[in-house]
């Protein structure tokens, strides 16, 4: 079973389609980047995915269960209230600008929403928390505040958020744009962690030698499109679509 089925979503604002006939699938395990220039709807492919969007037409399941499903024209059709928001706790999602409340410590940050939506103690969801910061490198920053830390530290506390929730599969959009080298650097190791841990993911990212390394599968999209997908290497070192090949050669041109 899939844990997650895209089937011919389409997107538009107005009169503009940002997605044109998206088609993908995740497997268990697998971690999914999606590459491509700016403003080919790779963002809102994922707000789309996490329901922070909605989608013009198309169908969106977790684990075998439909959680949105919309015609052209016609109002998207959820799935009933329990059932989608069991599906919600299906996924976790890490923002690029980190998103963390500014007057909630880090570790209250991490057990707010364990404790109010998955009903844990208190106690369960801040041994859980520790335990996740300790595997990111941050468990003696549990009492800081959010300007207290490095934007990287605060990219860390995000992920540790997501994973709080025990998600399924877990979205990263951009996670290290706002981030310089040497922060970008740390937050890429976290995530290789997480691919070690076989979590799967979807991450949205420019740093190609990284979706290069990490992924078992890699998504071109251009102008609201999947253009080409396969292995990194196939991607990557064959690609077949003239598009691809533009794209990738002003990658290798700004590597050098």
């Amino acid at each position: 079973m899939n844990y997650l089925e895209i089937k011919h979503l389409k997107k538009h604002f107005q009169q503009t389609e940002v997605l044109k006939d998206i088609s993908f699938s995740v497997k268990p395990g697998e971690v999914v980047s999606i590459i491509g220039p700016s403003g080919s709807g790779k963002s809102t492919l994922l707000r789309c995915c996490t329901f922070l969007e909605t989608l013009s037409s198309g169908e969106i399941a977790y684990m075998g269960e439909t959680a949105v499903s919309a015609e052209d024209g016609k109002k998207p059709v959820y799935a009933p209230t329990a059932s989608f928001k069991k599906i919600q706790h299906y996924f976790g999602l890490v923002f690029q600008n980190f998103n963390l409340f500014p007057h909630y410590s880090v570790l209250r940050n991490i057990t707010e929403a364990p404790r109010l939506i998955l009903k844990k103690s208190k106690a369960e969801a801040e041994a859980n928390a520790m335990r996740l910061l300790q595997k990111v490198g941050l468990a003696d920053k549990a009492k800081a505040y959010p300007c207290e830390l490095s934007g990287g530290q605060q990219q860390r506390v995000a992920i540790v958020r997501a994973l709080a929730m025990e998600p399924s599969i877990l979205f990263f959009d951009e996670p290290t744009s706002a981030l310089d080298p040497e922060l970008t650097r740390e937050i890429l190791e976290v995530i290789r962690l997480l691919a070690e841990d076989h979590m799967t993911m979807v991450i949205v990212t420019h740093e190609m030698s990284f979706a290069k390394a990490i992924s078992n599968r890699v998504i071109f999209m251009a102008d609201g499109y999947i253009v080409e997908e396969g292995t990194p290497e196939q991607v990557f070192e064959h690609p077949t679509q003239e598009r691809t090949k533009q794209f990738l050669s002003h990658y290798q041109e700004n590597r050098e």
